[in-house]
């Protein structure tokens, strides 16, 4: 259920999943700052990040519970 959480997370808010899940920097600097520079160098990279941000949280918390 954690890992579906984290996910859902990550889906709305990118980055929100990595906090959720424990390491703070990692979620704020990498996925939320990532989009952030993804959007306002012309939006290519921002859907790549996003989605891998989502993939991330998942697998992340997937591993925590194991």
């Amino acid at each position: 259920m954690g890992a579906f959480f984290a996910l859902v997370l990550s889906f709305f808010i990118p980055g929100l999943g990595q906090l959720y899940n424990g390491p703070a920097m990692k979620g704020a600097l990498v996925f939320f700052g990532g989009i952030i520079l993804a959007i306002f160098s012309g939006g290519l990279l921002a859907i790549p990040v996003w989605l891998y941000g989502m993939f991330d949280a998942y697998t992340v918390s997937r591993e925590k519970s194991a």
